[in-house]
């Protein structure tokens, strides 16, 4: 017997009209209709599709055992859905088995936010299976509202509102359009993020859009303690009112039109104030290792500007632009800063890290000797490196003396780079290396260990932190002799011992003498 054909079929928001003629057709050639639903409620897909049910049509109705994160299952939350996606698959299969064609209902589309998407990783492999589209409930709350989205080159962010705070007030503050989903018991966090971003006062709060109960209103006026599952957040492209360059993460234009763009009256610096650049090291990664200094001067500027992964760091709060930009354009972010500061703004260049250490300050430093930025002061605010941090989680290596070198050959020679080497294994000195590898070099740690083994033994103390201080960190101590090169990626930092440093069972640790 041949098995039966598996559909996902999306049926829109709410209203029955809105199904296509597609979905309309395979639901009615169904020999099974499945849908999902809550424990003592109807299902929202089956009361949309039902009048299109075959009159002999066989219906399996899949019951969510948990609705939010409270369930005595071993497994908690993720262990109760896990084995309850098991369990409806196998009643799906069965069906298939015995050559019945089965459709699934999903509402809004199947593959966004669907429970579809759970069968579909179940079944889709083991029998013909067909996904309808549907018609997603958010483009039913922009037409109820009449609100343009978004419009040209306009970026559109969906967003869960069960994201954490901070993290849902950066993205909201860095796209033109956003679709906030998920909210109910969120709806408190999700207001405070969108004031945080600056988007408040232009949300549309939409209820059961397509619904015959449908509504809208502002989120400034929603009664917090009634909002249902079935709502969601409109931010429209249109409501920033200005460049995005103020709220991007984006390459914004790094130059005095750039600054201009991005909503900086050209006016100069008023007499009676000065104009300023801070640049602000936050540390390795977590927000505890962020100095109460920076901590202070970032909530009291108006403009962040730096690497992007560094400028997501920084909370989102009213009134504050962030000026995100890749890698290898630190001279050019650098003038682009020092202009806003130029202009009477408040603004903080951002390094991972100390800024000092291989960060943005250099490229200030550098990027200041223009003389069109005279009368700019620059104040560096020092934060927790990369290399204190993976000596700290490893116990005291870098307790005598010491060198810090990157081996990124994008500033320097390679032929630089391996003369220091060679220097510092002669010196005997703990050397911590800052960039390590990358995907597009591979090699120079290998190099850099077989220099240093012609100075050093192969019993040398070695330490590899990887995020350290981030989720997922590891430290790795092994030795020079043992070190492997495809080990080190770009998230590393090595700490190569002198040759007094030892193990113990305390740490690793470097004396402070030497005899």
């Amino acid at each position: 017997m041949s098995t039966g054909r598996f559909a996902g079929v999306g049926v829109g928001p709410g209203d029955p009209e809105l199904l296509t003629l597609k979905a309309a057709r395979l639901i009615g050639q169904a020999d099974v209709i499945a849908y999902h639903s809550a424990r003592g409620r109807q299902s929202n897909a089956r009361r949309i599709a039902a009048g299109l049910f075959p009159t002999e049509v066989i219906e399996e109705r899949l019951v969510y055992p948990v609705t939010t994160d409270s369930t005595d299952h071993p497994g908690g939350y993720t262990g109760a859905l896990a084995e309850f996606y098991e369990e409806s698959a196998a009643r799906l299969a069965a069906h298939l088995d015995q050559g019945r064609d089965v459709v699934l209902l999903s509402e809004g589309d199947p593959l966004f936010y669907g429970s579809y998407m759970y069968m579909h990783d179940r079944l889709s492999e083991r029998y013909p299976t067909e996904i309808v589209p549907g018609v997603p409930a958010f483009l039913a709350a922009t037409a109820l509202t009449g609100s343009p989205l978004v419009r040209q080159t306009d970026v559109l962010t969906v967003l869960p509102g069960t994201l954490p705070e901070p993290e849902l007030a950066r993205r909201l503050a860095g796209t033109d359009g956003a679709i906030i989903m998920k909210l109910g018991r969120t709806f408190p966090a999700v207001r405070r993020a969108l004031t945080a971003a600056g988007r408040l006062d232009h949300a549309l709060y939409v209820e059961r859009a397509s619904m015959p109960e449908q509504r809208w209103q502002p989120v400034t006026e929603v009664d917090e303690t009634k909002v249902p599952y079935f709502s969601l957040i409109v931010v429209t492209g249109d409501s920033l009112n200005g460049p995005r360059s103020r709220n991007t993460t984006e390459t914004p234009e790094m130059s005095a039109a750039g600054a201009a763009e991005a909503g900086v009256s050209a006016a100069e610096t008023s007499a009676a104030g000065v104009a300023e650049l801070l640049v602000v090291g936050l540390g390795p990664g977590p927000g505890d290792w962020l100095t109460s200094e920076a901590a202070a001067a970032l909530a009291e500027v108006d403009h962040v500007v730096g690497y992007g992964p560094y400028v997501d760091r920084v909370p989102q709060r009213p009134g504050l632009n962030r000026h995100a930009s890749g890698n290898t354009v630190e001279v050019e972010r650098a003038r682009f800063a020092l202009d806003l500061a130029r202009r009477g703004e408040k603004v903080a260049v951002v390094s991972g890290g100390d800024a000092g250490i291989f960060g943005m300050a250099a490229a200030v430093f550098e990027a200041a000797e223009d003389p069109a930025f005279a009368e700019v002061t620059v104040r560096v605010l020092p934060g927790v490196s990369a290399v204190q941090a993976v000596a700290a989680r490893a116990g005291a290596p870098i307790g005598a003396d010491f060198a810090v070198l990157s081996l990124s050959d994008r500033l320097k020679p390679w032929e630089v780079i391996e003369r220091r080497l060679r220097a510092v294994a002669e010196a005997d000195l703990v050397l911590a290396i800052y960039n390590p590898a990358s995907r597009s070099r591979t090699r120079q740690i290998a190099t850099a260990r077989d220099v240093l083994l012609k100075h050093r033994g192969p019993g040398t103390v070695v330490v590899v932190g990887r995020d350290v201080g981030r989720a997922g960190e590891s430290l790795t101590v092994t030795t020079l002799g043992e070190l492997d090169p495809a080990a080190i990626d770009m998230r590393c930092l090595l700490i190569v011992g002198a040759s007094s440093t030892r193990v113990s069972a305390a740490g690793v640790w470097t004396p402070r003498y030497v005899r």
